[in-house]
């Protein structure tokens, strides 16, 4: 094993478990102050459609022969830039989330009040409904297209999966955008775990690192532009990142705990406050 080998193996991993991580810091956050007030309930529902979409993505192109096949034939015979981290991320993501789903949908389990705003805006519903109806869409072509089409340059499997994985990055696109505005109208990011952020922001950095350096090694660049997902969603992830860090730390810092009594009758305030419709 090269050193470059080495060091996209240990990229991989370590960006795994620093995404893993965080994901864990902001149920564990609402579970210490028994509530899921301060954030939205947009971002864990449509996040765990998405990660979902993602696991679906990443098995396949990691253990599918015929995807496998199909994406050697568009791309000058290289095999996907998926590893078996990506498979174990993506699993672990979406059962977290889906749990963490369950402290706004559910929260008598978890022995919270009912907060406000528990219902997903119309824009993230918008999102997920589309999707729904694309991927069938896009399932019913390929599956009633001529049996002898070129997979090459026809519509074929590999495109169902290709539509799944953009699922992935549209939810990647707007599912910042609620908690974005809802820190904006309250002037506060308390309640919201900004562990989540930075350990996202290094997994963001350390993905893309991994994939430039597969690409490399593999001597072709098909390696992004065939998994644009990956490289994107590091991308987009890390800008969401920066500005989130910037409200935390800068715009709306919490140095001044006589304003907590009043930040918290706000995020306590009806469901409009909530919504981004």
């Amino acid at each position: 094993m090269s050193f470059l080998e080495f060091l996209s193996a240990l990229f991989g991993w370590v960006y795994t478990l620093s995404w893993s991580l965080s994901f864990y810091s902001q149920p564990l956050l609402n579970v210490r102050r028994k509530s899921t007030s301060g954030t939205t309930v947009d971002f864990p529902f449509i996040n765990t459609i998405g990660f979902l979409a993602y696991l679906v993505y990443n098995s396949v192109f990691y253990s599918s022969p015929v995807i496998r096949h199909q994406y050697a034939l568009r791309n000058h015979d290289h095999t996907p830039t998926v590893a078996v981290n990506d498979v174990v991320f993506a699993a672990h993501a979406f059962v977290v989330c889906a749990v963490l789903t369950t402290q706004y949908f559910i929260p008598s389990l978890w022995g919270f009040d009912r907060a406000p705003g528990t219902r997903p805006s119309r824009l993230i519903l918008g999102v997920v409904g589309g999707s729904v109806v694309a991927v069938p869409i896009i399932t019913l072509i390929v599956a009633y297209g001529p049996e002898d089409a070129d997979p090459k340059t026809a519509w074929a499997w590999l495109d169902v999966i290709y539509t799944i994985s953009y699922v992935k990055l549209l939810i990647t696109l707007v599912k910042y955008a609620p908690q974005l505005v809802y820190n904006f109208r309250n002037r506060s990011t308390k309640g919201w775990s900004i562990w989540q952020i930075l350990f996202d922001f290094v997994g963001g950095i350390l993905s893309i690192a991994q994939l430039v350096i597969d690409s490399w090694l593999q001597g072709d660049w098909s390696g992004i532009t065939g998994n644009p997902v990956k490289f994107a969603l590091g991308n987009v992830s890390m800008l969401y990142d920066l500005v989130f860090m910037a409200q935390h730390y800068v715009i709306y810092r919490d140095d001044d705990s006589t304003k907590d009594s009043e930040r918290d009758a706000l995020l306590e305030n009806g469901d409009d406050r909530r919504r981004l419709d």
